[in-house]
């Protein structure tokens, strides 16, 4: 792995041969091909790929209508990673694209696909819905939506209009449950390696880059990954996602499974310990699927902000919402406000994730700790 992959000597051609195992890896576990995969650093990365292609593959497409429809539109939920609606947000400061982010139902949690499709405009060149939320676990209706939207666009081309290119960002969901492309629908999936027990790098679905659906490189130098994200490949980093994919393609059913079956008894044990008048689970939308994994609960009472209650813990190491979002002090989730949740109850909210090597007497532990730190603080407000 330590050989330039670009290079034509015995380790170099080794390097290439592991680029392009792990390429073929993860195709594999997304039901795709593996001239489809692009390495980009992380999701972040992928996400501003998409973005960009959408607003410049928009105007291209106006040169020589002579039918502008003017600046690029862009539909998301209000529910989306920051590294989807911060460039938005930036974008719409500089005049360059336009966005709307479509409120969560708080009856499902989810983005309905009603009300994205009602945000479409002549003008709209993306849609980007996230495949399952970080925070509560919901999962989207993605597939619903991007068939909604592949009839949209056969009546657009007949008007004129740009077709309405679908991304989602699966990051919460690869390792977790079902992700095939092929039921998706999608133009573009985003892929991140640490989110299933790989190294700290991403990847990018498209179907068909630069032919069935635009890509349009943000950087430019040596020509790797065909020109699409030039630089010299981290091959190991490659070869480990390339790994984590295989071991997912062959054991998903299981890890979700337990992860379903831990997540499960950890709801089951907060209810015991504390009574199920005092815990709220953020994350129960009647009909609406969620991740194996993930639990977002409040503890209800004065004082028991979800920050004061894990700064009292001895051994649980968990987050109040989003772990890059951790910095952002005492306020309330903005994701859980949109779904509805109170304001007081938002504000003491934890969420816990399962693992795939999580086991019941875990949860006991960590069960036990949140006792100890909620007893500890309603003592220092006696």
């Amino acid at each position: 792995a330590g050989g330039n992959p670009s290079s034509s000597h015995p380790t170099g051609r080794k390097a290439k041969e592991l680029i392009g195992s792990a390429r073929e890896s993860l195709a594999r576990m997304l039901g795709g091909r593996p001239e489809d995969i692009v390495f980009t650093s992380g999701g972040t990365e992928a996400n501003n790929m998409v973005i960009h292609t959408a607003c410049r593959h928009f105007h291209e497409s106006q040169c020589g209508t002579g039918d502008s429809q003017g600046t690029p539109h862009i539909v998301t939920s209000s529910v989306e990673h920051d590294s989807v609606r911060l460039p938005l947000e930036q974008l719409g400061r500089e005049g360059l694209a336009e966005a709307t982010f479509v409120p969560v139902s708080p009856r499902s949690g989810q983005a309905e696909v009603d009300d994205v499709l009602a945000a479409i405009r002549p003008n709209t060149c993306l849609v980007s819905l996230m495949l399952a939320n970080n925070e509560t676990g919901v999962i989207m209706p993605v597939a619903e939506l991007s068939q909604r939207i592949g009839a949209l666009n056969q009546r657009r081309a007949a008007e004129g209009l740009p077709r309405v290119l679908v991304h989602t960002d699966a990051a919460q969901m690869i390792g977790k449950g079902r992700v095939d492309v092929q039921e998706l629908g999608v133009d573009y999936l985003t892929i991140v390696g640490h989110k299933f027990h790989g190294p700290r790098i991403g990847a990018l679905y498209v179907r068909g880059p630069g032919t069935a659906t635009p890509l349009h490189p943000m950087l430019f130098g040596g020509g790797q990954e065909r020109s699409f994200r030039p630089g010299t490949e981290n091959t190991p980093m490659v070869a480990g996602l390339g790994q984590a994919a295989e071991l997912v393609s062959k054991n998903w059913e299981a890890y979700e499974a337990h992860m379903r079956d831990v997540r499960d008894y950890l709801e089951a044990m907060l209810e015991a310990s504390f009574g199920k008048q005092r815990i709220c689970f953020n994350s129960h939308f009647k009909g609406s699927k969620r991740l194996c994994n993930t639990c977002n609960f409040s503890i209800l009472g004065p004082g028991l902000q979800g920050r004061r209650v894990l700064a009292h813990c001895k051994v649980l190491l968990a987050s109040v919402g989003a772990a890059c979002h951790s910095e952002k002090g005492d306020r309330p989730s903005p994701v859980l406000l949109s779904c509805g949740i109170p304001l007081e109850v938002a504000r003491n909210a934890l969420r816990l994730s399962v693992g795939r090597g999580t086991a019941r007497a875990d949860v006991d532990r960590a069960v036990q700790d949140l006792v100890q730190a909620v007893e500890q603080l309603e003592r220092d407000q006696a």
